[in-house]
């Protein structure tokens, strides 16, 4: 500096350069306090981002636990679920078993046709019932048992029926046209299945159908439970944050803890230039002039004053992003935990919900087993009808068998009586022949008082059966039904066989 003498013009120049620097150094200062402020802050906005991200990820972390507990509830009542119905199944399959072989027997009962001798018209004679049976069959039924071999023979008081009274009225053509006919017209035949009550039948397999589909309806009261729980956990699932990455709190320490240290570097540097114009006025006052050099050199500093304030804004605001980048993190934080006691009471109302599912599961459990069991007991109707029908079969095959035996056997006492009473009528004659010729030989010479029964002629003999009992009437039984009942018998035997063998394995 030259010590010239100062103008009057100079000297409100220099207190505007000495104003300048004093305001841009109060701005420096307020912007590296406010710098520090803020640091300040974003340290312990740190603190509390590191805090509530600590308890949201615990509390996450048992939500979670949460949701897998229920989760397993939700399979236990599935597991459950379908335990059941695979027991429901398995029932389904014995019943369309059972009812199969129903059908086959019925079916084979409609295939097996009965003479009209073979039963009565009262339908309190077969074993089940029948079914069918209308006044004009009954009329026709009738007309056929007072011609049937099981009913009585009408005869004129005073008379007795005898083998050899049958032999000698029937011709064995007679006989034999009267059994054709009976059995040429077969639309007067029944089958073994009109003497089943199948009506009863369906009334069975009508409740026994009903009850199945009542206990559809029971299962279908938590169908719905499995399903409904797995979406509610996928939906609480879905509240829970996923991790977001935390900000690098050691970068932003560091970048802050940089820029801070440019800030200091810059204030400073306001803090020289402020010294320099205050002691510029000092001399100024004392009457130092300053050169144009001097004076160039002031004022581009005072120019420079700007951009300085201008970069401690900017760093200002690079202190504040981070800053604000924090708080963000505190807000989401605090968004989660907030989120979380909401999750918390959901997970409050799961549990009331999972508890009121696993006790009404249980309900329907222990109702749908005491159905089953009930259901089961029915089918065993279904084994015993068939069963039943099955030794119907099996036993009318045996009567065929049965009648065919009492008939030889008839036939077989018919031709000895007959054999008997031809025999019998030729030593009758033959005894009459010789005692004509001992009358004709010696009858004169003896006196009449002598031999008093010795013109009598010999006894005619007649063979009957004991106590004049009526001969036994007998269906007509022909080749083709005894055939037909020995195969029935051998195919049943077969099977009651081969199912005693299973038995046997299974054990």
């Amino acid at each position: 500096m030259s010590q010239s003498p100062s103008t009057d013009q100079e000297q409100p120049h220099i207190v505007s350069l000495v104003l300048h620097a004093k305001k841009a150094l109060q701005q420096g200062q307020h912007l590296c306090t406010r710098a520090s402020e803020v640091s300040s802050s974003s340290a312990q906005v740190t603190v509390d981002v590191l805090a509530l991200d600590a308890q949201v990820r615990w509390m996450s972390g048992a939500v979670l636990d949460q949701l897998k507990l229920a989760a397993q509830v939700a399979k236990s009542i599935e597991q459950k679920r379908s335990e059941l119905e695979r027991q429901v199944e398995e029932w389904d399959g014995i019943r369309n078993q059972r009812s199969d072989a129903l059908d086959t027997i019925l079916e084979t009962l409609s295939t097996q046709f009965v003479p009209p001798e073979y039963h009565s018209v009262s339908a309190d004679s077969s074993p089940f019932g029948s079914q069918h049976g209308s006044d004009d069959e009954g009329d026709r039924d009738r007309h056929t048992d007072e011609n049937s071999p099981f009913g009585p023979p009408r005869l004129s008081p005073g008379t007795r029926l005898s083998p050899t009274d049958t032999i000698r009225n029937r011709s064995p053509l007679a006989r034999r046209a009267e059994r054709n006919s009976r059995h040429t017209d077969r639309s007067r035949w029944k089958s073994l299945r009109d003497f089943v009550d199948e009506g009863a039948i369906e009334d069975m397999l009508d409740t026994i159908e009903k009850d199945r589909q009542e206990l559809d309806d029971i299962l279908a009261t938590t169908a719905d439970y499995p399903e409904s729980l797995l979406k509610t956990i996928d939906t609480i699932r879905g509240t829970v944050p996923v991790d977001v990455p935390l900000p690098s709190f050691r970068d932003i320490f560091k970048s802050q803890e940089k820029t801070s240290s440019k800030m200091a570097e810059q204030l400073e540097s306001l803090v020289h230039h402020y010294n320099n114009m205050d002691n510029a006025f000092h001399d100024f006052e004392a009457g130092e002039e300053f050169s144009e050099e001097d004076m160039q050199g002031m004022n581009g500093d005072a120019d420079a004053l700007p951009v300085i304030v201008g970069e401690l804004e900017g760093s200002l605001r690079s202190i504040e992003v981070y800053h604000e980048q924090l708080l963000d993190a505190k807000a989401t934080s605090e968004g989660h935990l907030e989120g979380h006691r909401n999750t918390l009471s959901d997970l409050d109302e799961l549990g009331d919900i999972m508890s009121e599912m696993l006790e009404r599961q249980q309900a329907v459990e222990n109702e749908s087993i005491d159905r089953l069991s009930y259901m089961h007991a029915q089918l065993q109707q279904i084994e015993s009808l068939h069963h039943k029908y099955t030794s119907y079969q099996y036993s009318y095959s045996k009567l065929v068998l049965e009648l065919a035996d009492r008939q030889q056997y008839r036939e077989e006492i018919q031709r000895r009586v007959s054999e008997m009473a031809a025999e019998l009528d030729a030593r009758v004659e033959e005894e009459r022949l010789r005692r004509a010729n001992f009358q004709t030989e010696h009858g004169p010479y003896i006196p009449e008082d002598f031999g008093l029964y010795i013109e009598n002629p010999p006894n005619r003999w007649n063979v009957c059966t004991t106590n004049n009992e009526h001969l036994e009437p007998l269906p007509v039984i022909d080749s083709g039904q005894v055939q037909a009942a020995k195969r029935r018998i051998a195919e049943i035997e077969a099977v009651a066989a081969a199912a005693r063998v299973v038995t046997s394995q299974s054990l």
